[in-house]
């Protein structure tokens, strides 16, 4: 028979679980296993790295705000259930509010919380008051359960929630009511917190919508994107002879590169495959197990323009960049849209900013102060709307050398139709650019580096064909990219401006001694930093020369 603790020992106890929410987890909540039987609940990979995530910007902030975009089965709901546990049964008045998309997803919710509560040691289960399919009471510390469904109308909108869990948010039927209700009662105070967590469904919705606004520092929310490959059950035995093929899985890329991409083992690329058999084909694996947030959200019917695989390719690789440095500048105004900055020497992008809601002097100022640091050869700034007038102000400028700043005209025809008018081509100057991108991102002779950041990779990958009589290139504008509730790819149009002419540029400034500078100046997610993982791919190994003298669409420094 066990020795009852001593009084000290209970609260010595008491003290370690209150703060270590691990630590609590493990020793007072129980999960089912896959063989039914009850385990303590011990965290995995996803979960730690979750906690990880919320914990530091309740820290930063005092408060949480987060979309966790997510594979199948990977214990997030498990983790949610246990941390609001937590909280609940430890502290007075907190009010928990639960909504998924359907009632079997919300009774499962439910019967995790009530399987904690039946669970947990006596000694620390709070008394309970109401109890029911919908409610769980805590009546001494006045704290609260409650569990709805985004099926029925949207509710929750006359009571005040402490700690919010939305689950499969993607799915909710008529999302815009309840984020506009129940998501709302949660008030902006310290301690509140929304987690908002999903599989996806495809580039639409309140929540694809938010999650773009996430990514490029938009907003109160922070982004937490959580991949198949952290689940250590996702793999299998692979049988004698089996191997990794070499061929293109739905244009993408194919196995070998995947694995090697996302550094997977045989046992996971196995399992992948079955997998892959067993949903029907890649697009649903993709979607229900995600290895990033694009292959998530991608639309199986989308034609992008320029692909994921190069895209990720760059994110991942560091290349030593020589030549002019030519910067692009696509202007926003004060409305909803980035003004992005981007500047790229030869193979390497090194500078990407954007920032939110400028008026124009503040716009001028910006740009003027980032040529005068950075010196480039070329500021190509995108002349429609706003850019007029700062297009205006900064060639009027004397401090700035004449000839760097250059107007482009997305709308007006490409150079290459100009020459060759009765040619199928790049229709307009926009769609030149994109294309000499897109020539440059995939030209494996020469890799090139972008930033590893999400919110460019999502804007370079958003654009999609536009079909035309006469066989031109064209892409869908950004008015209609907007009307189907994508950003517009501000930060990928400005990387496309720094593609504006091919022209060889002989005299430039050098590169200057500073890291690499990626991120919005106007929030935390600023960054200097360089991609140190991997051997940087130098000049040489390149061919230098070739590097520098190279004039045509793949060239690095076309202005």
């Amino acid at each position: 028979m066990n020795a009852q603790p001593t009084q000290e020992e209970s609260a010595e106890f008491a003290a370690l679980i209150e703060d270590d929410l691990e630590v609590f987890s493990e020793v007072c909540c129980k999960v089912l296993a896959k063989n039914s039987a009850l385990v303590p609940f011990r965290w995995n990979r996803a979960q730690r790295r979750l906690n990880d995530k919320l914990d530091k910007q309740l820290a930063a902030k005092g408060w949480v705000r987060a979309l966790v975009l997510k594979g199948r089965q990977q214990g997030v709901s498990t983790y949610v259930g246990a941390r609001y546990y937590h909280k609940a049964s430890l502290r007075k008045g907190i009010k928990v509010y639960i909504l998924a998309h359907e009632q079997p997803a919300s009774d499962n919710l439910f019967e995790i919380v009530e399987r904690y509560h039946d669970c947990v040691p006596d000694h620390i289960r709070p008394h309970t008051g109401t109890a029911n399919a919908k409610e769980l009471e805590f009546d001494e510390l006045g704290s609260k359960y409650k569990v709805a469904t985004a099926g029925q109308k949207a509710g929750g909108r006359s009571s005040t929630t402490t700690l919010y869990h939305g689950s499969e948010v993607a799915f909710w039927k008529n999302d815009k009511d309840h984020f506009a209700a129940s998501v709302q009662a949660v008030p902006m105070e310290p301690g509140t917190e929304i987690i908002l967590e999903t599989t996806a469904n495809g580039p639409l919705g309140q929540f694809y919508e938010r999650w773009q606004d996430a990514i490029q520092g938009v907003g109160d929310y922070i982004a937490i994107f959580i991949p198949w490959f952290w689940q250590e059950e996702y793999s299998r035995e692979p049988e004698a002879g089996f191997m990794l093929s070499d061929t293109v899985e739905g244009g993408e890329m194919s196995e070998a590169k995947y694995a090697e991409m996302f550094d997977c083992s045989l046992a996971q690329m196995c399992w992948r495959r079955a997998k892959i058999h067993e949903l029907g084909g890649l697009p649903f694996f993709n979607q229900e197990y995600p290895a990033t947030a694009e292959m998530a959200f991608s639309n199986s019917g989308g034609n992008a323009f320029i692909s994921a695989q190069p895209v990720l390719e760059a994110r991942k690789r560091t290349v030593e960049g020589a030549g002019p440095l030519i910067m692009g500048a696509d202007p926003a105004g004060p409305g909803g849209d980035r003004f992005a900055i981007c500047g790229r020497r030869g193979h390497d992008v090194e500078y990407l900013k954007w920032r939110n809601k400028l008026e124009t002097s503040e716009a001028f100022h910006w740009c003027k102060s980032v040529i005068l640091e950075h010196e480039p050869a070329r500021f190509n700034v995108d002349a429609g709307g706003i850019g007029a007038a700062i297009l205006s102000l900064l060639k009027e400028d004397d401090e700035i050398p004449d000839g760097v700043v250059r107007g482009v005209n997305f709308g007006a025809p490409s150079q290459y139709k100009k020459v060759n008018p009765h040619k199928a081509g790049p229709k307009n100057r926009r769609a030149e650019m994109w294309n000499r991108m897109r020539a440059w991102l995939m030209n494996n002779d020469e890799p090139v580096s972008i930033p590893d950041e999400e919110a460019l990779q999502a804007d370079i990958t958003a654009p999609r064909l536009k079909a035309t009589a006469t066989n031109d290139i064209l892409l869908e504008s950004k008015e209609v990219m907007r009307a189907q509730g994508v950003r517009s790819p501000d930060l990928a149009d400005a990387l496309a401006l720094t593609f504006a002419s091919a022209t060889v540029i002989h005299n430039y400034v050098e590169k200057k001694p500073h890291a690499n500078q990626y991120g919005n100046p106007d929030t935390e997610k600023a960054t200097h930093k360089r991609k140190a993982e991997k051997e940087p791919i130098t000049m040489s190994k390149l061919g230098r020369q070739s590097a520098i003298t190279q004039a045509g669409n793949i060239n690095g420094w076309m202005s």
